[in-house]
């Protein structure tokens, strides 16, 4: 009888241990698949995100064409490129939707010779910046004052909340898309840190509004820049620092040190006193940004959560003690990759 129950019993082991190991190995293949998807998503949104990937310098290709063509010059423009109506206008530019050879484009004119400065910098910053995380740029005629850009026609990221409460967007509203469009969002700010123009710093970021429609949300659920008037260039090492502006900026949503220093002193504000700053004062407002960006869906407070400790060294009163751009970018590629895993872990319970 021992015999039996010891021959029984080992021959339960034997046939349990495949069964194990084969689940092991399961698990561990959907971790590696997951892996491959998740590192497949970072590397193929930055191609997603412009249209012109493969084009030379200087060229440009929409989505809807075949061939990269050279950038329009101002006959091409005066002759093929034809207004439709007013879609936006700030101190800067007017901005019309436009035709192009049956295809949409963005045209954006000068509104104010006052701002003929700010003009050219936005245009020099769109020539050297061109990628994926840049606002593509079709032509420009410098005689006339006007910009050609790619449409996107689900406009700025101040929409955000209109597009997705859109019935046929409705898939779209998750914490994956919205964690990933923060995402594209650092992604897009550790860019401009680090860009071929040097480290630049947003300095048309004075409100959680302003900041936002800097962005424009492309067709796919994906952000590029597309204001880049200002953009002056800082370098700590070298001393070079910026200020936004002449005038006092007020407000939570601006680091301090862009606040006037002596102003619970009843100092009026002098321009002249005020303090330079760096790209870290991009950094402060990152979080703010983020709340708007993740609004409120299920599995939104999650994400808040596991993002607690990173956005709490982003508000460091101390400029120095803030992580990077790139820092902030790791934390949320990390986070963005456990809760997909831990998802799929439960589905997979299920």
């Amino acid at each position: 009888m021992q015999r039996t129950m010891g021959r029984s019993s080992s021959s339960t082991i034997s046939y349990s241990v495949p069964v194990v190991v084969l689940c092991l190995a399961a698990l561990l293949l959907s971790n590696i698949l997951i892996y491959l998807y998740l590192d497949s998503v970072y590397q193929t949104n930055e191609l997603l995100l412009s249209s012109n990937v493969g084009c030379a310098p200087r060229n440009f290709k929409m989505t809807t064409m075949k061939n990269c063509t050279p950038w329009l010059q101002c006959s091409q423009i005066n002759a093929e490129v034809r207004k439709l109506k007013l879609i936006g206008q700030g101190a800067v530019k007017q901005v019309y939707l436009a035709e192009w050879r049956g295809q949409k484009v963005a045209l954006s004119k000068l509104s104010s010779l006052d701002y003929l400065e700010d003009f050219l910098h936005g245009l020099s910053m769109l020539q050297t910046l061109q990628g994926p995380q840049v606002v593509q740029l079709i032509g420009f005629c410098l005689e006339n004052h006007v910009l050609v850009t790619e449409y996107h026609p689900l406009g700025s990221l101040l929409n955000l909340e209109g597009v997705l409460a859109q019935e046929h967007q409705q898939p779209h509203n998750t914490w994956q898309t919205r964690l990933m469009l923060a995402i594209d969002y650092v992604s897009i700010l550790h860019y401009l840190h680090n860009s071929p123009a040097g480290r630049r710093i947003m300095c048309d970021s004075s409100s959680l509004q302003k900041t936002l429609s800097q962005f424009l949300l492309t067709n796919d659920f994906h952000l590029v820049v597309n204001d880049l008037d200002a953009l002056p260039e800082v370098d700590s090492s070298r001393g070079l620092l910026a200020k936004c502006g002449h005038r006092e900026l007020t407000g939570d949503f601006v680091a301090p040190e862009q606040l006037w220093p002596f102003r619970k002193k009843g100092k009026p504000f002098s321009d002249d006193l005020m303090t330079e700053y760096d790209e870290r004062t991009d950094i402060w407002k990152i979080p703010d940004v983020m709340r708007f960006l993740m609004g409120r869906v299920p599995g939104g407070d999650l994400v808040h959560f596991h993002l607690f400790q990173i956005h709490k060294e982003c508000k460091k009163e101390d400029p120095k003690l803030r992580p990077s751009a790139l820092d902030v970018l790791k934390v949320y590629k990390s986070v963005y990759s456990s809760m997909v895993r831990d998802n799929a872990g439960f589905r997979e319970m299920l």
